[in-house]
Protein backbone atom coordinates (compact mmCIF):
# COMPACT_ATOMS: atom_id res chain seq x y z
CA UNK A 1 0.00 0.00 0.00
CA UNK A 2 2.83 2.38 0.86
CA UNK A 3 4.37 1.84 -2.61
CA UNK A 4 1.02 2.52 -4.29
CA UNK A 5 0.53 5.77 -2.35
CA UNK A 6 4.06 6.85 -3.27
CA UNK A 7 3.49 6.03 -6.96
CA UNK A 8 0.25 7.99 -7.04
CA UNK A 9 1.99 10.93 -5.42
CA UNK A 10 4.71 10.88 -8.05
CA UNK A 11 2.16 10.76 -10.85
CA UNK A 12 0.23 13.66 -9.38
CA UNK A 13 3.44 15.67 -9.27
CA UNK A 14 4.12 14.92 -12.93
CA UNK A 15 7.12 12.71 -12.14
CA UNK A 16 7.90 9.33 -13.63
CA UNK A 17 7.36 6.15 -11.67
CA UNK A 18 10.28 3.69 -11.70
CA UNK A 19 9.81 0.47 -13.64
CA UNK A 20 9.56 -2.52 -11.33
CA UNK A 21 10.81 -5.92 -12.39
CA UNK A 22 9.92 -9.31 -10.94
CA UNK A 23 11.53 -12.65 -11.86
CA UNK A 24 9.32 -15.64 -12.47
CA UNK A 25 7.90 -17.04 -9.25
CA UNK A 26 7.67 -13.65 -7.50
CA UNK A 27 4.45 -13.28 -5.52
CA UNK A 28 1.91 -10.91 -7.08
CA UNK A 29 -1.70 -10.70 -6.06
CA UNK A 30 -2.96 -10.98 -9.63
CA UNK A 31 -0.13 -13.08 -11.13
CA UNK A 32 0.01 -16.72 -10.06
CA UNK A 33 2.93 -18.75 -11.38
CA UNK A 34 2.74 -19.20 -15.12
CA UNK A 35 5.17 -21.54 -16.93
CA UNK A 36 5.49 -19.24 -19.96
CA UNK A 37 6.46 -16.15 -17.93
CA UNK A 38 10.13 -15.45 -17.30
CA UNK A 39 9.80 -11.80 -16.19
CA UNK A 40 7.11 -9.32 -15.21
CA UNK A 41 7.48 -5.54 -15.35
CA UNK A 42 5.22 -2.76 -14.25
CA UNK A 43 6.24 -0.31 -16.97
CA UNK A 44 4.08 2.55 -15.74
CA UNK A 45 0.69 3.53 -14.41
CA UNK A 46 -2.48 4.93 -15.90
CA UNK A 47 -3.99 8.31 -15.08
CA UNK A 48 -5.96 6.61 -12.27
CA UNK A 49 -2.89 4.78 -10.98
CA UNK A 50 -3.65 1.36 -12.44
CA UNK A 51 -0.49 -0.62 -13.32
CA UNK A 52 0.49 -1.25 -16.93
CA UNK A 53 2.30 -4.59 -17.02
CA UNK A 54 4.55 -6.21 -19.59
CA UNK A 55 5.10 -9.96 -19.39
CA UNK A 56 8.18 -11.57 -20.88
CA UNK A 57 7.72 -15.01 -22.40
CA UNK A 58 9.96 -17.41 -24.26
CA UNK A 59 13.73 -17.33 -24.42
CA UNK A 60 15.61 -14.15 -23.49
CA UNK A 61 18.66 -13.48 -25.62
CA UNK A 62 16.97 -13.32 -29.00
CA UNK A 63 15.93 -10.00 -30.59
CA UNK A 64 12.71 -9.24 -28.70
CA UNK A 65 9.24 -8.88 -30.14
CA UNK A 66 6.28 -7.09 -28.53
CA UNK A 67 2.53 -7.64 -28.68
CA UNK A 68 0.22 -4.86 -27.46
CA UNK A 69 -3.54 -4.92 -26.91
CA UNK A 70 -6.38 -2.83 -25.44
CA UNK A 71 -4.93 0.55 -26.37
CA UNK A 72 -8.61 1.45 -26.69
CA UNK A 73 -10.72 0.36 -23.73
CA UNK A 74 -13.75 -0.47 -25.88
CA UNK A 75 -11.70 -3.00 -27.87
CA UNK A 76 -11.26 -5.64 -25.15
CA UNK A 77 -11.38 -8.96 -26.96
CA UNK A 78 -7.90 -9.21 -28.48
CA UNK A 79 -6.27 -9.09 -25.07
CA UNK A 80 -7.39 -12.71 -24.72
CA UNK A 81 -4.79 -13.64 -27.35
CA UNK A 82 -2.00 -12.16 -25.25
CA UNK A 83 -3.37 -13.50 -21.98
CA UNK A 84 -3.57 -17.00 -23.47
CA UNK A 85 0.06 -16.79 -24.57
CA UNK A 86 1.02 -15.61 -21.08
CA UNK A 87 -1.03 -18.18 -19.16
CA UNK A 88 -0.20 -21.33 -21.16
CA UNK A 89 2.76 -23.65 -21.45
CA UNK A 90 6.32 -22.41 -21.85
CA UNK A 91 7.24 -20.89 -25.22
CA UNK A 92 10.39 -21.53 -27.24
CA UNK A 93 11.93 -19.87 -30.27
CA UNK A 94 11.24 -16.22 -29.45
CA UNK A 95 11.92 -13.53 -26.87
CA UNK A 96 8.40 -12.18 -26.56
CA UNK A 97 6.88 -9.39 -24.47
CA UNK A 98 3.10 -9.02 -24.18
CA UNK A 99 1.18 -6.00 -22.87
CA UNK A 100 -2.41 -7.27 -22.72
CA UNK A 101 -3.92 -4.09 -21.28
CA UNK A 102 -2.31 -0.84 -22.38
CA UNK A 103 -5.28 1.35 -21.35
CA UNK A 104 -6.58 -0.06 -18.04
CA UNK A 105 -8.67 3.00 -17.21
CA UNK A 106 -10.42 2.88 -20.58
CA UNK A 107 -11.01 -0.86 -20.15
CA UNK A 108 -12.56 -0.31 -16.71
CA UNK A 109 -14.86 2.38 -18.15
CA UNK A 110 -15.56 0.64 -21.46
CA UNK A 111 -14.39 3.70 -23.38
CA UNK A 112 -11.99 4.17 -26.29
CA UNK A 113 -10.04 6.90 -24.53
CA UNK A 114 -8.18 7.05 -21.24
CA UNK A 115 -9.44 8.64 -18.01
CA UNK A 116 -8.59 12.13 -19.29
CA UNK A 117 -10.52 11.53 -22.50
CA UNK A 118 -7.43 11.13 -24.71
CA UNK A 119 -7.15 8.62 -27.54
CA UNK A 120 -3.78 7.06 -26.74
CA UNK A 121 -3.32 6.10 -30.39
CA UNK A 122 -3.31 9.77 -31.37
CA UNK A 123 -1.00 10.92 -28.57
CA UNK A 124 2.41 9.80 -29.88
CA UNK A 125 4.96 12.43 -30.97
CA UNK A 126 5.04 11.68 -34.68
CA UNK A 127 2.82 13.71 -36.99
CA UNK A 128 0.84 14.65 -33.90
CA UNK A 129 -2.09 16.98 -34.55
CA UNK A 130 -4.59 18.71 -32.28
CA UNK A 131 -7.60 16.45 -32.79
CA UNK A 132 -10.97 16.54 -31.03
CA UNK A 133 -13.92 14.22 -30.54
CA UNK A 134 -13.41 10.46 -30.52
CA UNK A 135 -9.80 10.97 -31.62
CA UNK A 136 -8.94 13.61 -29.00
CA UNK A 137 -5.16 13.70 -29.14
CA UNK A 138 -4.44 15.42 -25.83
CA UNK A 139 -3.02 18.86 -25.04
CA UNK A 140 0.40 17.97 -26.50
CA UNK A 141 2.34 14.97 -27.85
CA UNK A 142 3.03 12.27 -25.22
CA UNK A 143 0.94 14.14 -22.65
CA UNK A 144 -0.45 10.91 -21.17
CA UNK A 145 1.33 8.66 -18.65
CA UNK A 146 0.28 5.55 -20.57
CA UNK A 147 1.93 6.87 -23.74
CA UNK A 148 5.14 7.77 -21.93
CA UNK A 149 5.29 4.36 -20.25
CA UNK A 150 5.08 2.47 -23.53
CA UNK A 151 7.51 4.81 -25.27
CA UNK A 152 10.11 4.30 -22.54
CA UNK A 153 9.61 0.53 -22.60
CA UNK A 154 10.01 0.27 -26.38
CA UNK A 155 13.09 2.49 -26.31
CA UNK A 156 14.67 0.27 -23.69
CA UNK A 157 14.13 -3.11 -25.31
CA UNK A 158 14.30 -1.99 -28.99
CA UNK A 159 12.17 -4.83 -30.41
CA UNK A 160 12.47 -6.29 -33.87
CA UNK A 161 8.70 -6.44 -34.34
CA UNK A 162 5.66 -4.88 -32.68
CA UNK A 163 2.14 -6.11 -33.32
CA UNK A 164 -0.61 -3.78 -32.11
CA UNK A 165 -3.99 -5.54 -31.83
CA UNK A 166 -7.22 -3.59 -32.34
CA UNK A 167 -10.89 -3.91 -33.26
CA UNK A 168 -13.18 -3.75 -35.26
CA UNK A 169 -11.84 -3.09 -38.79
CA UNK A 170 -10.91 -6.71 -39.65
CA UNK A 171 -7.61 -6.65 -41.45
CA UNK A 172 -3.83 -6.37 -41.33
CA UNK A 173 -2.29 -3.07 -42.39
CA UNK A 174 -0.08 -3.63 -45.43
CA UNK A 175 0.68 0.08 -45.84
CA UNK A 176 3.52 -0.22 -43.38
CA UNK A 177 7.29 -0.42 -43.05
CA UNK A 178 7.64 -4.15 -43.76
CA UNK A 179 4.93 -5.08 -46.25
CA UNK A 180 6.29 -8.62 -46.63
CA UNK A 181 5.91 -9.34 -42.93
CA UNK A 182 2.44 -7.78 -43.01
CA UNK A 183 1.42 -10.18 -45.77
CA UNK A 184 2.74 -13.13 -43.76
CA UNK A 185 0.82 -12.00 -40.69
CA UNK A 186 -2.39 -11.62 -42.71
CA UNK A 187 -2.03 -15.13 -44.12
CA UNK A 188 -1.20 -16.66 -40.74
CA UNK A 189 -4.06 -14.95 -38.89
CA UNK A 190 -6.49 -15.46 -41.81
CA UNK A 191 -7.31 -11.78 -42.02
CA UNK A 192 -7.60 -9.65 -45.17
CA UNK A 193 -4.89 -7.22 -46.15
CA UNK A 194 -5.94 -3.60 -45.83
CA UNK A 195 -4.61 -0.08 -45.99
CA UNK A 196 -5.38 1.34 -42.55
CA UNK A 197 -4.59 5.01 -43.08
CA UNK A 198 -7.26 6.60 -40.86
CA UNK A 199 -9.21 7.68 -43.92
CA UNK A 200 -6.36 9.76 -45.29
CA UNK A 201 -3.44 10.57 -42.98
CA UNK A 202 -2.94 9.14 -39.51
CA UNK A 203 -1.68 11.36 -36.71
CA UNK A 204 0.21 10.40 -33.57
CA UNK A 205 -0.20 6.63 -33.72
CA UNK A 206 2.08 4.21 -31.91
CA UNK A 207 2.99 2.22 -35.03
CA UNK A 208 3.86 5.38 -36.99
CA UNK A 209 6.05 6.64 -34.16
CA UNK A 210 7.83 3.31 -33.81
CA UNK A 211 8.37 2.83 -37.54
CA UNK A 212 9.84 6.33 -37.83
CA UNK A 213 12.26 6.08 -34.90
CA UNK A 214 13.33 2.42 -34.73
CA UNK A 215 15.07 -0.06 -36.98
CA UNK A 216 12.35 -2.62 -36.29
CA UNK A 217 8.82 -2.57 -37.69
CA UNK A 218 5.40 -2.12 -36.10
CA UNK A 219 2.17 -3.41 -37.55
CA UNK A 220 -1.54 -2.95 -36.81
CA UNK A 221 -3.79 -6.03 -36.68
CA UNK A 222 -7.58 -5.54 -36.54
CA UNK A 223 -10.15 -8.17 -35.61
CA UNK A 224 -13.92 -7.74 -35.74
CA UNK A 225 -16.16 -6.19 -33.13
CA UNK A 226 -17.12 -9.53 -31.56
CA UNK A 227 -14.59 -12.21 -32.54
CA UNK A 228 -15.50 -15.70 -31.31
CA UNK A 229 -13.88 -16.63 -28.03
CA UNK A 230 -12.47 -19.82 -29.59
CA UNK A 231 -10.66 -17.72 -32.17
CA UNK A 232 -9.14 -15.46 -29.50
CA UNK A 233 -8.05 -18.12 -27.01
CA UNK A 234 -7.27 -21.12 -29.25
CA UNK A 235 -6.71 -20.26 -32.91
CA UNK A 236 -5.08 -16.83 -32.81
CA UNK A 237 -2.46 -17.61 -30.12
CA UNK A 238 -1.27 -20.61 -32.15
CA UNK A 239 -1.24 -18.54 -35.34
CA UNK A 240 0.73 -15.74 -33.70
CA UNK A 241 3.36 -18.15 -32.42
CA UNK A 242 3.61 -19.71 -35.86
CA UNK A 243 4.21 -16.43 -37.68
CA UNK A 244 6.84 -15.47 -35.08
CA UNK A 245 8.65 -18.78 -35.53
CA UNK A 246 7.87 -19.93 -32.01
CA UNK A 247 6.11 -22.89 -30.37
CA UNK A 248 4.84 -24.20 -27.05
CA UNK A 249 6.71 -26.87 -25.16
CA UNK A 250 5.07 -30.27 -25.08
CA UNK A 251 3.09 -31.38 -22.08
CA UNK A 252 5.11 -33.53 -19.71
Amino acid sequence: MRRLVLALGLLAAGLSVPVTTSPVGAAEADAPHRPAVVEVRTIGHSVRGRPIRAWRLGEPGKRPMVLVSTMHGNEPHTRRILETLRDGRAIRGVDLWVIPTYNPDGLARGTRRNARGVDLNRNFPHRWADLDGSYESGPRPASEPETRAVMAFLREIDPRRVLSFHQPLVGVDTDTKDAGFARRVARALRLPRKTLNCGGLCHGTMTMWFNHHFAGSALTVEYGARPPRHRMVVQAPRQVLGVLGAHRTRRG
